[in-house]
C-alpha cells in the first residue's frame, strides 16, 4: 500500500467517527428534550396545579389531545379535552361531626333594689317674729352709733357750748347724711331747747337729742306694709322696685317671711325676667317659708309675668302678691316707662297697695337721687333701706322721709334670712345713741 492511499483510509476513519459523534449528540439532545416535557406535564393523577384537590387516578389513559390546523384553541390550557374519558366520582369520608349542645343563655338573678324613698316636702324655716326684731339688731348700728350718737352726746353733754362746740355738732350731722336742711333744723332746735329747759347733764342731753331726732323721724308716719286682702277677696299687691345692686330680690323673700310669721299667706312673682338668677333666687326663698312662685320665659315680658301673678294670686285666694321687678337705672327712660307699664297691667285686676323702693343705705345722696325719679314714675308709698348695718351714714333715713314724704317702711341689718326689721323711730334712734 502507497502511502497515499494509507492516508485517504485515515480520513475517512477520521470522518465516519466524526459523523458518527454529531449523530450521536443529536439523538441525546432529544432524548433529554423529550423526558423534560413528560416531567414538566401533569400526568392523569387528577392532579389541579394549585388547587390543593386530587383525584383518583384513572384506570385508562387520557389520549393526547390533538390540535386544530396546528394553532392551540382558546382555553385550551384550563379546558378538559372533550374526547377525554370521564372521571368517576369517589366518596370521601368526612370527618364525624362535633355535635355542641347549645348552652341555656345565663339569666342573672334579679337585683332586688329597694324602692326610692318618696321625697317629703321641704322643711319650711323656723321664722323669728317680727315684733321688737329692730330692737334686737340695734348692735348691727355700731357704726352709725360711734359717728353720730357717741359725737353728738359728748359734745352736748360737755355743759355749756359755743359756737365752735355748735358748728362741731353740724358737721357730724352732716357726715352722717342727714342733709343740710335736716341739720339746720335739729340744731335750731337743740340750741332753743337746752337754754329752755336748763339742760346741765349728759342725760339730759340725751334724752332731748332723743326726742329731736325721733321727732325728725316723723313716727306719725304709717310705717306698716298693707299686705291684707281687699274686701272682694282680691289679694293685696305690692311691687319692689330699685336700681341694680340693691338687693331686692333678697329684700323681696325676706320680706315674704316677715308676713308669713305675721300670719299672712304669699305668692311671689319673678317678674325679674333679665336675670335668669333672680327667679331661681326668688322661688328658693318661697320655698323656704311655703310660698308658690310664678316666673316666665327668660327676657319675657315682666309686665306679663306680674299679670300672671295677680291672677294666680286671685285663684288660689292668697292674702298677699310679692312681685319683683328687674334693676333699673333711674336715668333711662325706656326702662323706667317699662316699670309704669308693669304697675298699670296689674292695676287691670286689682290696686297696687304697695311700691316699696329699695335703696342702699350706703349710697347716700345717691339714693335719694333715685328716690324722686321712682316716686314720680310709680307713686312710691314705702322706702326699705338695706345694708344700714355697713354704713356710718344711717342720717339718710332722715333725709329721704324729709325730701319725700315717704315713710321708711323696712330696715336691712344683715345677710340673715330674718335680719330685715320693720322700722321703728325710737327703737333706731335708741340704737343710734347707745
Amino acid at each position: 500500500m502507497s502511502t497515499s492511499s494509507l492516508i485517504w483510509i485515515v480520513v475517512a476513519v477520521v470522518a465516519v467517527l466524526a459523523v458518527a459523534l454529531v449523530v450521536g449528540v443529536v439523538l441525546a439532545r432529544r432524548r433529554r428534550i423529550s423526558l423534560t416535557d413528560q416531567e414538566e406535564t401533569p400526568k392523569a393523577t387528577g392532579y389541579k396545579a394549585g388547587s390543593g384537590i386530587t383525584f383518583a387516578p384513572s384506570d385508562h389513559p387520557v389520549a393526547e389531545r390533538t390540535e386544530v390546523d396546528g394553532q392551540p384553541g382558546v382555553g385550551d390550557d384550563a379546558a378538559v379535552p372533550r374526547d377525554s374519558v370521564k372521571r368517576p366520582l369517589v366518596d370521601v369520608a368526612l370527618p364525624d361531626a362535633v355535635v355542641v349542645e347549645p348552652k341555656a343563655p345565663e339569666v342573672p338573678e334579679p337585683e332586688v333594689t329597694e324602692p326610692e324613698p318618696i321625697e317629703d316636702e321641704p322643711a319650711l324655716d323656723d321664722i323669728e317674729p317680727t315684733a321688737g326684731r329692730l330692737e334686737r339688731l340695734r348692735g348691727r348700728l355700731s357704726r352709725s352709733r360711734s359717728t353720730l350718737g357717741t359725737g353728738l352726746l359728748g359734745l352736748l353733754g360737755a355743759g355749756d357750748l359755743d359756737e365752735d362746740s355748735w358748728t362741731e355738732v353740724e358737721d357730724t350731722l352732716l357726715l352722717a347724711d342727714l342733709g343740710a336742711a335736716t341739720t339746720m333744723e335739729i340744731v335750731e332746735k337743740l340750741r332753743a331747747e337746752i337754754v329752755s329747759r336748763g339742760v346741765r347733764s349728759a342725760e339730759q342731753a340725751r334724752a332731748l337729742l332723743r326726742e329731736v331726732l325721733v321727732e325728725k323721724l316723723r313716727p306719725e308716719l304709717d310705717r306698716s306694709v298693707h299686705a291684707l286682702p281687699h274686701a272682694e277677696g282680691k289679694p293685696a299687691v305690692a311691687l319692689v322696685v330699685g336700681v341694680n345692686g340693691v338687693g331686692k330680690t333678697t329684700t323681696t323673700g325676706k320680706l315674704a317671711r316677715v308676713l308669713v310669721a305675721d300670719g299672712r299667706t304669699v305668692l311671689l312673682g319673678a317678674a325679674d325676667t333679665f336675670r335668669a338668677a333672680a327667679a331661681d333666687q326668688l322661688q328658693t326663698w318661697g320655698a323656704r317659708v311655703g310660698a308658690d312662685t310664678v316666673r316666665g320665659p327668660e327676657n319675657g315680658d315682666p309686665a306679663s309675668v306680674a299679670f300672671d301673678s295677680v291672677k294666680r294670686g286671685i285663684d288660689l285666694g292668697v292674702d298677699t302678691v310679692l312681685i319683683d321687678t328687674a334693676g333699673r337705672l333711674h336715668t333711662k327712660t325706656g326702662l323706667m316707662d317699662e316699670l309704669g307699664k308693669v304697675k298699670r297691667v296689674v292695676e287691670k285686676l286689682t290696686v297696687v297697695d304697695e311700691v316699696l323702693l329699695v335703696l342702699d343705705a350706703t349710697t347716700g345722696q345717691n339714693g335719694l337721687t333715685q328716690a324722686r325719679v321712682f316716686a314720680d314714675v310709680v307713686a312710691i308709698t314705702g322706702i326699705v333701706l338695706t345694708k344700714l348695718d355697713g354704713t356710718a351714714k344711717g342720717g339718710i333715713v332722715f333725709q329721704v322721709q324729709r325730701e319725700l314724704g315717704v315713710p321708711v317702711k323696712l330696715v336691712g341689718l344683715g345677710e340673715g334670712a330674718d335680719d330685715l326689721a320693720p322700722f321703728e323711730p325710737g327703737a333706731f334712734v335708741d340704737a343710734l345713741l347707745g
